[in-house]
């Protein structure tokens, strides 16, 4: 396959659902390029259209306008042959419950000409799979919805919340599954709301709210963003007028003690403390998650 070529490819997507005053528009107007061989996080809180936009991907739904590309090929017109090089983990898993896993599994093989890293997949998730569904844990059907994903090494892995029900030690081994696959050559595409999930494995995001896509960014640039929390204690009680600066908020004044978010350049804002009856100071570097809250959730 042609690796110049993106993975996935959306343009103005869209997606509609009702009529009148009853019209919800779940996606608007969604457009971003995925080049192969990265870890795409698709980021949001729930509700704000990462499922509609991968049902609309996987073909389940049709948009309402828009173009969805796979590996060059129209995602609607070129579905049924694209699905061979896609492994697909929905949201929420369904399995027939009166099959074990293996069956499942032996099922899948036929339909992908192949299953060639079951056995590797089942050791490393820890997964029993002679057990009926219907016997399963929500944890151990969310580790057999992995296991039928990955399977047959696709070249595009699109996931639905892949670590839902699992403990953290299965959240890191799902993990590492991603990243081989990456270093194998895979592309994948996972939405998720959980930010350190994202962090950890992403190369890239796109972050969606209310169904409008608000940016698209690398980790390293959303990690650059400058963001500060400042804890101070002073000789003194403070007014709001002492702590008044440009792109600085007070989270906290209860007499003596002062907290403030910093946006930007945080040097003037030491000065200006540095000229008040400074006690004590803390300054804490933001977390991804702070970034995100500050810059994309306001």
């Amino acid at each position: 396959m042609n690796s110049s070529i993106p993975a996935l490819e959306l343009h103005e997507l869209q997606k509609h659902f009702g009529r009148g005053k009853g019209l919800v528009k779940a996606v608007e107007k969604v457009s971003f390029t995925l080049p192969q061989g990265e870890i795409f996080g698709f980021l949001g809180p729930n509700g704000a259209g990462k499922t509609t936009t991968i049902r609309c991907i996987m073909d389940f739904i049709r948009p309402t306008s828009g173009l969805i590309k796979i590996f060059g090929k129209d995602a609607q017109k070129d579905a049924v042959d694209l699905k061979r090089y896609v492994g697909y983990l929905s949201g929420n898993v369904r399995l027939h419950k009166h099959w074990t896993g293996q069956e499942h599994i032996d099922y899948f093989s036929k339909i992908n000409d192949g299953a060639e890293g079951a056995d590797h997949l089942i050791e490393r998730l820890d997964f029993n799979a002679k057990l009926k569904t219907k016997q399963l844990s929500s944890g151990n059907r969310q580790k057999l919805g992995i296991i039928l994903a990955l399977m047959h090494n696709p070249a595009l892995i699109i996931l639905d919340e892949p670590t839902n029900a699992l403990d953290p030690l299965l959240q890191q081994v799902t993990y590492q599954l991603l990243e081989e696959a990456r270093d194998r050559g895979a592309t994948v595409f996972m939405s998720s709301h959980n930010l350190a999930e994202v962090e950890q494995i992403c190369n890239s995001v796109a972050i969606i709210k209310n169904g409008e896509l608000v940016a698209t960014e690398s980790i390293l640039s959303l990690k650059q963003k400058h963001l500060y929390t400042v804890k101070a204690q002073f000789d003194r009680t403070l007014g709001n007028e002492d702590l008044k600066m440009d792109n600085v908020t007070i989270v906290l004044l209860d007499n003596k003690h002062v907290t403030l978010n910093v946006k930007g350049d945080i040097v003037p804002v030491l000065k200006k403390l540095s000229q008040l009856p400074l006690n004590d100071i803390e300054v804490h570097h933001a977390s991804l998650e702070e970034i995100f809250l500050e810059y994309y959730q306001s």
